[in-house]
């Protein structure tokens, strides 16, 4: 796949204002993806965690105070969770919004796309760091079926090595499909 084309396809204007609807806690998450062959960055929850315990998402979090703005927290959360500082021109592109369900948060996707990736640390808050080749990855997408997920929204799930994303980390993925599609990407 040509990066260009791809870096096409999930630009576009970014938007850092903090709104508070009084509903949802705020989070945002960085979706980072490298390399000619593109690959994803994924992260796998320890059973520990109070929220999200096993799942897999992106890095990322929620909004603290100390941060300018909502684009600054993905930025911090993914220097703190696996080690990687992204600059902030080098953030081509945000989703539409993601609520969770179970945890109320608002969440935040900003996409960034890198040429190369260093090597990676997990924190506490990780317990594997998950490097995912994009487009077999995004042609399992489905539908989730799974009762136990039971919804109001839209629901999908993909597959990497027997492991399934479901919840706001799936449609913010069915949300880059559905980009990619429109460019005849995948």
């Amino acid at each position: 796949m040509e990066i260009g084309k791809l870096k096409t396809a999930l630009s576009s204007k970014i938007s850092t204002e903090i709104f508070d609807d009084g509903k949802n806690k705020l989070a945002s998450v960085m979706i980072v993806i490298y390399g000619t062959e593109p690959t994803i960055i994924m992260t796998e929850k320890p059973d520990t965690m109070n929220f999200h315990a096993g799942e897999i998402s992106f890095p990322g979090g929620k909004f603290d105070e100390r941060d300018k703005d909502i684009l600054d927290t993905a930025l911090r959360e993914t220097k703190e969770e696996i080690g990687l500082e992204v600059l902030r021109n080098k953030v081509i592109g945000q989703l539409k919004p993601v609520t969770t369900l179970n945890s109320g948060f608002k969440i935040i996707p900003f996409v960034s796309i890198l040429d190369s990736m260093p090597q990676l640390r997990a924190n506490h808050e990780v317990k594997t760091i998950l490097h995912i080749p994009m487009i077999p990855f995004l042609q399992t997408l489905a539908d989730d079926t799974d009762l136990n997920h039971k919804s109001i929204q839209e629901m999908y799930t993909f597959t990497f090595k027997n492991k399934i994303v479901w919840g706001a980390s799936a449609r913010m993925l069915k949300q880059i499909v559905d980009l990619m599609s429109n460019q005849n990407l995948i």
